[in-house]
C-alpha cells in the first residue's frame, strides 16, 4: 500500500484534530466541583423531608386504591356467586 506524503499529512491532521476536540470536550463537560455551602446542605435536608412526605402520601394513596380494588373484587365475586346460585 503506497501512501503519499499529502495523504499522511491529512491523516495526521485529522488525528490531531480529533484528539484536540476530545480534550476540549472533556474539559467543558466536567463541571468544577463547587464547595458545599450551608445553604446547599439546608436545601438538601429540606428536599429529603419533602421526598419522605411525598413517599408517605404515595403509600397512603396506593393503600387506599388497593383497598378499594379489593372491595370491588369482593363485591364482584359475591354478585357472581348469587348469579350462579340462581341458575
Amino acid at each position: 500500500m503506497n501512501i503519499t506524503r499529502s495523504t499522511k499529512n491529512r491523516l495526521y491532521a485529522a488525528l490531531l484534530a480529533t484528539c484536540l476536540s476530545s480534550a476540549v470536550f472533556a474539559q467543558t463537560s466536567e463541571p468544577a466541583a463547587a464547595p458545599v455551602t450551608h445553604a446547599d446542605k439546608k436545601a438538601a435536608k429540606e428536599q429529603s423531608k419533602a421526598d419522605k412526605k411525598a413517599a408517605v402520601a404515595q403509600a397512603k394513596a396506593d393503600k387506599t386504591k388497593t383497598d378499594a380494588q379489593a372491595d370491588a373484587d369482593k363485591a364482584n365475586a359475591e354478585a357472581n356467586l348469587k348469579d350462579a346460585k340462581k341458575q
